[in-house]
C-alpha cells in the first residue's frame, strides 16, 4: 500500500516490489499515483500465491480509510472493530 502526496492510499500487488516501487517513483506506475507523487510504501505483505495476494488486494481496496490506517499501524483489534460496525459507510471512512 502506498501513501500518496495528497494523503490518499493506493493498494496494489506486484511480483517484484522493488521494481514496481521504482516505476511509481519514476511516474511510470499506475495513472492514479502518477499525479500524486511522491509516494511512500506504508504496508506490504509477501505471499506464496499470486491468487492470494490479488484476493487480499481486492479486499483492502474495498476497505475504509480507517481500516487501511489500522492495517498500516498493525492494529488488528481496530480492524476487527471497524469490520463489525453497523450502518452505512460515509465518504469520510
Amino acid at each position: 500500500m502506498l501513501r500518496c502526496r495528497d494523503g490518499s492510499y493506493d493498494v496494489g500487488s506486484a511480483r517484484d516490489l522493488e521494481s514496481r516501487l521504482e516505476q511509481h517513483h519514476r511516474g511510470t506506475g499506475a495513472q492514479y499515483t502518477r499525479h500524486r507523487l511522491p509516494v511512500e510504501l506504508v504496508w506490504c505483505e509477501a505471499f506464496e500465491s499470486i491468487a492470494d495476494a490479488f484476493a487480499l488486494e481486492k479486499r483492502i481496496q474495498g476497505w475504509s480509510r480507517a481500516k487501511r490506517e489500522a492495517l498500516i499501524r498493525g492494529d488488528f483489534d481496530e480492524i476487527s472493530r471497524l469490520a463489525h460496525r453497523r450502518g452505512p459507510r460515509t465518504s469520510s471512512e
